[in-house]
């Protein structure tokens, strides 16, 4: 690989270099949401068939994640970051060149492992580029994590955009431009220190929580066509369970355990990832209901629709980026507890305006709801950093991001097995998806408002 740089880069740069990787794996969450009917009609899916297009990738991205942190660890965050783009970038291709739904699948599983590598990588190398300054790096986490909200938040308008314009495989292909400009700017970067010592990985525990999480998705998704009293969705609940205590098991007696148990035992790493886990089981569970409700209830076009996810990529931006500032002033918890709360308040919005004809009620709904998540997260994910020492700070974001992209996979699975049918129970399924968020939603801020023991101001 390359030299590292001499000189120190500038913070323009180290932003931008480490958010490419977060926006081009956070892009693929959403921009396949509203391209669902398109995708369905070309290559013959059911919506169990685009519950797996979506999730494909959520599972791959986390659980592959566990193992991508010690990668970097091991070998340097950009050594590592580089080489999660370039499998992203192949992986696009093989899925805008996809004849069906088998081989997406797989293209996009093998999309996930790219992004899994990528994104704990570059917030550990951002981490490391600015560890000179708290308040630079405070900006840094803002603005990162800024730029993958919007990319989610835009995901949608992109790809009803692109589906439109030119046909639904224009958004796989528009990620290798992305990845190739990533790559040109990460490798200014200079790399993160790396250990002597490099314990061996856990490759057991790898594959089970794999498989775990394989299983889990699987057996939710399956669920709600096939019954719960079906063979097959009951051996899927045995494989559930028998995959979990075996991963228990061989976790304890890991040298190098994948998911580190002892991260978990401090109270302010074990609650951010919890919030974070709440986050995005909400906002990914609704997001896939609600591009199901705009075109197969509301009648939208895939352009309509997109263009109506606007107030998502504003409310998310403006909020990360004033996130910076509210964290260097109050600390952490404050815009944890009040980003989950308006996070809250725009689900019920939204419940409420889904049974009102004009989209304009649920427009509120679509500014709160980012508004709230964009405030929260920063702060969860400098919670995160500061919770740990720097020499595992790969590990712990690889902790997060995974505890973050299952939550998401398994929000996906169960909202999305509230909305098959008709137009009429995908409306219900958008009003109990929003009844159950807010639930969750008030946990999160329960957990947060919980007394730590240092307030990390740094």
């Amino acid at each position: 690989m390359t030299t590292p740089p001499a000189r120190a880069p500038s913070f323009a740069l180290v932003v931008l270099a480490t958010s490419m990787a977060f926006v081009v794996g956070q892009l693929d969450v959403t921009i396949v949401n509203v391209a669902l009917p398109a995708l369905g009609r070309a290559l013959d899916a059911s919506v169990a068939g685009l519950q797996w297009v979506v999730d494909a990738y959520a599972v791959a991205f986390a659980a592959f994640m566990l193992s991508a942190g010690a990668l970097g660890d091991r070998f340097g965050a950009r050594h590592a970051t580089q080489w999660g783009m370039a499998i992203f970038a192949l992986a696009s291709i093989g899925c805008a060149l996809s004849p069906g739904t088998g081989w997406l699948d797989a293209a996009r599983a093998l999309q996930g492992l790219g992004a899994a590598v990528m994104l704990p990588n570059s917030l550990a190398l951002l981490n490391h580029a600015l560890a000179h300054d708290a308040k630079a790096r405070a900006r840094g986490v803002g603005w990162w994590t800024a730029a993958g909200a919007v990319s989610i938040a835009a995901g949608p308008v992109l790809g009803g955009v692109l589906v439109a314009t030119i046909g639904w495989p224009a958004i796989f292909w528009v990620n290798v431009p992305l990845c190739v400009t990533g790559l040109w700017l990460v490798r200014r970067l200079a790399e993160t220190p790396v250990g002597r010592a490099r314990p061996p990985l856990d490759v057991a525990g790898q594959v089970l929580a794999t498989l775990l999480l394989a299983a889990l998705i699987a057996t939710l998704i399956e669920s709600r066509t096939r019954g719960f009293g079906d063979a097959l969705v009951l051996a899927g609940v045995v494989a559930t369970i028998v995959l979990a205590i075996a991963l228990a098991l061989v976790e304890r007696g890991a040298l190098v355990p994948v998911i580190a148990p002892d991260l978990f035992k401090g109270r302010d790493f074990r609650n951010a990832v919890f919030f974070g886990a709440v986050v995005n089981a909400t906002y990914y569970g609704a997001i896939f209901v609600i591009a199901l409700f705009l075109q197969g209830a509301r009648h939208y076009t895939p352009m309509q629709a997109g263009l109506a996810f606007l107030p998502l990529t504003a409310g998310f931006f403006l909020s990360n980026v004033a996130s910076g500032r509210v964290i260097g002033r109050f600390g952490t918890r404050p815009p944890m507890i009040a980003g989950a709360l308006i996070d809250l308040v725009g689900f019920g919005v939204l419940a409420w305006a889904s049974t009102r004809d004009s989209l304009a009620p649920m427009l509120v709904g679509f500014l709160l709801i980012p508004t709230g998540m964009g405030l929260a997260v920063p702060a969860m994910t400098t919670t995160v950093l500061s919770s740990v020492e720097k020499g595992r700070s790969s590990l712990a974001a690889a902790l997060l991001n995974t505890a973050r992209q299952a939550a998401g996979a398994i929000g996906v699975a169960a909202f999305g097995a509230l909305a098959h049918g008709d137009a009429g129970q995908v409306a219900t399924g958008l009003r109990i998806t929003c009844s159950v968020a807010m639930l969750l939603l008030a946990g999160a801020a329960l957990a947060a408002a919980r007394p730590r023991g240092v307030m990390p101001h740094d």
